[in-house]
């Protein structure tokens, strides 16, 4: 098997605006920075990688300054988090004054189930309330 429940996983998307998705994805998600560029470098993209410490999966957000990518998210590129638990408002509030916009979801699964904020790229966060599984 290539791979197992140790493999790490790395999820790259572009970014607009590196500052904006760190904002969002560490100061109202609360992931942590792995790793982020710290200069510009021609001909090298600017990097973001943010993730929970010691996890198994991290997102790397990319921008190219010199050939940009525009983020094209659909309503099914969704990245959701299977809380356990009823979704606090607070952590919804943290993801909105962090620059994230609550949409409804094209899947009602997801309203039913929890709740689903944008990021500033427009990419969608779902806070589940249910368990992986259940």
């Amino acid at each position: 098997m290539i791979i197992d429940a140790r493999t790490h996983v790395r999820v790259a998307r572009p970014s607009r605006d590196l500052a904006a998705a760190e904002r969002f994805y560490v100061d109202g998600l609360g992931l942590q920075v792995q790793w982020r560029t710290t200069e510009r470098v021609p001909g090298k993209h600017d990097l973001l990688m943010v993730g929970p410490k010691g996890g198994g999966w991290h997102f790397e957000l990319t921008r190219d300054p010199e050939h940009p990518v525009e983020p094209a998210p659909t309503v099914e590129d969704l990245f959701v988090v299977y809380l356990g638990a009823p979704v606090e408002e607070e952590q919804v509030e943290r993801l909105l004054a962090a620059g994230g916009r609550r949409v409804a979801a094209h899947n009602p699964y997801w309203d039913e189930y929890g709740v689903t904020v944008e990021d500033p790229d427009g990419y969608q966060l779902v806070l589940c309330s249910r368990t992986w599984g259940a």
